[in-house]
């Protein structure tokens, strides 16, 4: 009769565990929204302060190039004065005022204005490429920290629910003071496991406000405010053959198109410093009057220039010729190096997707439901406890690996995609309730 109650005990404790791990599992803490990564990423986009800061430097850009182009302000050149005239001859003098006005244009040697406004405006397309180069990799940096906390989730769900299992077991084995050295054995090593799976679950944990608190700051939120993300399924499509990519990367790579600007941009300064050997001038008219012992007023048209007219800045040519030849040089290495790593990449994506392609798409609810039976067979006696140890570690485990793998593949997807501009994703997520 004892053994009925106690075997009857057991079993209520094993279904209030199986109750209790489910509910720790997926239920969200209380006053946590959950939300998807899709509304994740387009929120931060929208309130990542740091995005200001490019804008800033667009509009100084832009405004730069609004005056490159523009001769400058005319000049206003005026006197005022007392004069004296006196004739020996005749014995006469006289005085009076004198004053003079004149407007001068300077005037700048033909070409120089446009190349100047060459320059600027490569200086706004370097602001433009700047700006769209944070936007997506602030995106790919949201979506890779975003699924990072979905994986430490499911790992501290994981983890949670294997070192409750653990302390509800020996909560069950001490309770029924077992008599003995075997039973006393396996209750220690019960403990022991649960002190580990406790500090598993317990860095898992830390994961997952270190994560909320790195997203926070990319969103301008503060650091303690609470989030939780929808579960997703990554899926991942075949990468483009390597010659595609290549060719893609040429002509949408970030820093490729940052570098040709910036070859660009040397070769219209090379040109405006040979352009800055001839001289501005200034040419304007002038008036000027006498008033005396007669009146005397001129009128004519005044020219300026300095001295001597052929200006040697040969030194000035030959700085600005070894920064095209550096430009030229960062440029050929940009592209051997964005080739370099595109070739890294997708390799490494692809590794990915084959160890990947050999899981079951429900491998995790199989562990989880494996160690729950192990759990529960274990309480009613018919598994031994290395059987049901080893169940709970592999569980734990397998489901780290399997994360851990599809984590590594969607960074190297996002990279591939950095690298590449690809317009269509090479991994999309999955809403755990769509994928359902």
């Amino acid at each position: 009769m004892k053994q009925c109650f106690v075997s009857t005990c057991i079993c209520l404790a094993a279904l209030g565990s199986m109750t209790l791990n489910t509910h720790s599992s997926e239920a969200p803490a209380a006053g946590t929204n959950v939300v998807t990564l899709d509304a994740l990423v387009s929120g931060v986009m929208e309130k990542n302060p740091e995005l200001k800061f490019y804008q800033a430097e667009m509009a100084a850009a832009r405004a730069g190039a609004r005056n490159a182009g523009r001769l400058a302000a005319p000049e206003l050149d005026t006197t005022v004065g007392h004069k004296r005239a006196r004739d020996d001859i005749n014995r006469f003098s006289g005085e009076g005022m004198a004053w003079s006005v004149a407007l001068r244009q300077p005037i700048e040697w033909p070409g120089r204005l446009g190349l100047r406004k060459a320059i600027a405006n490569r200086d706004v397309a370097l602001a433009e490429l700047g700006l769209a180069r944070f936007r997506t990799a602030l995106l790919s940096r949201i979506r890779s920290l975003g699924y990072e906390l979905i994986v430490a989730q499911q790992r501290a769900a994981a983890g949670r629910a294997v070192a409750e299992r653990f302390r509800e077991l020996r909560q069950v084995l001490v309770a029924r003071d077992p008599a003995g050295l075997t039973p006393l054995l396996e209750t220690r090593v019960i403990e022991a496991s649960g002190v580990k799976a406790e500090h598993t679950a317990a860095e898992a944990e830390h994961d997952v406000e270190h994560l909320t608190i790195q997203i926070n700051y990319l969103g301008g939120q503060a650091p303690a405010t609470p989030l939780r993300l929808a579960e997703t399924t990554p899926q991942f499509h075949p990468a483009p053959a390597l010659e595609i990519l290549y060719t893609a990367a040429a002509s949408n790579n970030f820093e490729l198109r940052l570098r040709v600007a910036e070859f660009e941009q040397q070769g219209f300064k090379v040109a405006l410093a040979r352009n800055e050997r001839f001289p501005s001038f200034n040419v304007g008219p002038f008036f000027s009057e006498e008033n005396a012992s007669d009146r005397e007023r001129i009128v004519g048209l005044a020219v300026s220039f300095p001295i001597p007219v052929w200006q040697n800045n040969r030194s000035k040519v030959e700085v600005a010729n070894a920064r095209r030849a550096q430009a030229e040089a960062a440029l050929e290495s940009a592209r051997r190096q964005v080739e370099r790593d595109v070739t890294d990449i997708w390799h490494e994506y692809e590794h990915a997707r084959s160890v990947l392609a050999k899981w079951r798409p429900d491998a995790i609810e199989h562990f989880r439901e494996a160690a729950e039976t192990a759990d529960r067979h274990y309480r009613l006696g018919a598994v031994p406890v290395a059987t049901y140890i080893e169940l709970q570690r592999h569980y734990i485990e397998a489901v780290e690996a399997l994360l851990e793998a599809r984590k590594e593949a969607l960074e190297a997807a996002q990279q591939l995609e950095l690298l590449t501009g690809l317009p269509a994703p090479l991994a999309s997520t999955i809403a755990k309730e769509e994928n359902r």
